[in-house]
């Protein structure tokens, strides 16, 4: 026994020698070359780093830091992590200009390598020929001004739906019986997912979850939805185990296996979109047909006529991989900006009556919002610029990673760091925008304004999103109809609670909620959907 407990000393002991001995080395190797400097950075603990300083949400905890310490800060994540955080527009702007190809890159998390099956979807595969090819694919064959041309009867189709089934239901819950039938209380978190959902979910696969008859949310869809949410909670920028090693020896809190059964289900999901259409193509082909337009045209169908041609450049592999990113960043992103915009409009009523007013003049109210018309309502472009001001669903962006040493605001910058552009911030910086916290779309209309300043809720240069066209649209039709058909208020008689929620992208804390009621003038438009 003794000298078993002396081997297990003598080996503890040189594991930690050699421990100190690795950071040691590892810590030289970070110096910059002399005459170099690097960004400032607050105290840091040793091992943990600035990890000590961060609360939830961490723009938040971010920005605090560099109100007391400087728009560029260098950071530590734990010891291994160099993190550049900016709240500068114009170092910002350098990264993604100048410097675009260096920062193309995604930092390789270990809490993302399941949930992106091994770094290779759109959003976390770094900057190279896989990238390009899904990044070319998105953009031409999906995302394309002539391909969402072609799929806005989807849209159209779609938040007419949500319309009628907001209008029966205040039918059904209300007393029909009674000259003054009373509001009706709406979930309209779920009702935002439900339309992203159906309409990203027609133009990837041809299918919709929610509607049609059928109110009831399907087992399908609920999976769906829950899967949504626990990627966006699980990924990101701000999971302990990615910059403490040690946590995930134990695989503290059961993320590791969250995320390998995460994958799995995302992977089993998409692989179900793919073998569906096959097999209707297949269906069609045994008919004696020879396209699948009788069912529509999809993204799956078209990538699947390609994957003919081009196997390796459009397999089930990449296919499924576009299919995820899409459906999920299309649905939450584009779901939580229209509560957001709901949200604020609730608190700011007189804001609501001016974009009704806009929407009366201009389209009247005999038939509902079209697509074509939203160019013609610059006072609801403005509700939806300033909701992405104050409220960006990315509120880091996606976080970049440098693959080689450059400058920055005049700083050195090494190769592998990290990169945190804290949207958030910026678009709220007191020395750029006037009352910054205040919800004011006036500010993008008036003569000499605000209009022309800097924002990018979207990204910019080669990681932009792709889907910002997309998103755009569906919000505007949204908050558009949401707007011309029912009169709304808050629950109760205190304003909204606008507190972030933490992930990825800025959900709200307290999932939104309002009463609601038809308008008369648009009641016997609403009964005719």
């Amino acid at each position: 026994m003794a000298e078993t407990a002396a081997v297990n000393v003598l080996f503890l002991s040189l594991a930690t020698a050699l421990f100190f001995i690795h950071l040691l080395l590892r810590n030289r190797e970070r110096q910059p070359p002399r005459g170099l400097r690097l960004p400032p950075s607050p105290p840091s603990l040793p091992v943990i780093g600035h990890l000590h300083l961060f609360k939830k949400p961490l723009h938040r905890a971010l920005a605090s830091l560099a109100a007391s310490h400087g728009p560029v800060l260098l950071l530590r994540f734990g010891h291994s992590r160099r993190v550049l955080h900016l709240t500068d527009r114009a170092a910002a702007e350098q990264c993604f200009t100048a410097h675009d190809v260096v920062f193309a890159n995604r930092p390789r998390l270990p809490s993302a390598r399941h949930l992106s099956n091994g770094y290779t979807t759109l959003g976390s595969s770094s900057y190279g020929p896989n990238w390009r090819n899904l990044r070319r694919i998105a953009t031409v064959e999906v995302l394309s001004a002539h391909r969402l041309l072609r799929s806005s009867p989807i849209r159209a189709a779609e938040v007419r739906d949500m319309a009628r089934r907001l209008f029966s239901d205040w039918d059904s819950n209300s007393n029909s019986s009674s000259d003054n039938p009373g509001p009706a209380r709406a979930d309209v978190k779920a009702r935002a997912f439900e339309l992203a959902l159906n309409v990203v979910a027609r133009m990837i696969a041809g299918k919709r979850y929610y509607g049609g008859g059928e109110e009831a949310e399907t087992e399908e869809a609920a999976g769906f939805r829950e899967m949504v949410r626990e990627y966006f909670a699980m990924h990101g920028a701000s999971n302990l185990q990615d910059f403490l090693p040690v946590l995930g020896l134990v695989d503290f809190g059961g993320a590791k296996r969250r995320a390998v059964r995460l994958s799995r289900t995302r992977n089993a999901w998409a692989q179900r979109l793919i073998d569906e259409r096959r097999d209707a193509a297949a269906a069609a082909e045994a008919e004696g047909r020879r396209s699948l337009d009788g069912i529509g045209r999809t993204m799956v169908g078209d990538l699947l006529d390609l994957q003919a041609s081009e196997p390796e450049a459009y397999s089930d592999k990449v296919i499924r991989a576009l299919c995820l990113s899409i459906l999920q960043t299309g649905t939450d992103t584009t779901s939580s900006t229209i509560e957001w915009g709901m949200a604020l409009l609730l608190n700011h009523p007189e804001t609501m009556s001016k974009a009704r007013a806009e929407l009366d003049g201009a389209i009247g109210t005999g038939r509902l919002l079209e697509e074509p018309d939203l160019p013609s309502l610059p006072f609801l472009q403005s509700i939806i610029t300033e909701t992405l001001r104050l409220h960006p669903i990315g509120p880091l962006l996606g976080p970049h990673e440098s693959s080689a040493d450059c400058a920055v605001a005049g700083y050195h910058v090494p190769a592998g760091t990290m990169l945190l552009v804290n949207v958030h911030a910026m678009q709220r910086d007191p020395s750029v925008w006037e009352e910054p916290e205040r919800f004011r779309p006036e500010r993008f209309e008036e003569p000499g304004g605000e209009g022309g300043k800097w924002m990018l809720p979207f990204g910019m240069g080669r990681r932009r999103c792709p889907g910002e066209a997309l998103g755009v649209k569906v919000v505007g039709l949204a908050l558009g109809t949401l707007v011309q058909c029912f009169e709304w208020r808050r629950v109760g008689e205190e304003e909204v609670d606008l507190t972030e929620g933490s992930g990825l992208t800025m959900p709200m804390a307290v999932p939104l909620e309002a009463l609601y009621w038809p308008r008369e003038e648009m009641a016997s438009v609403l009964r005719a959907l």
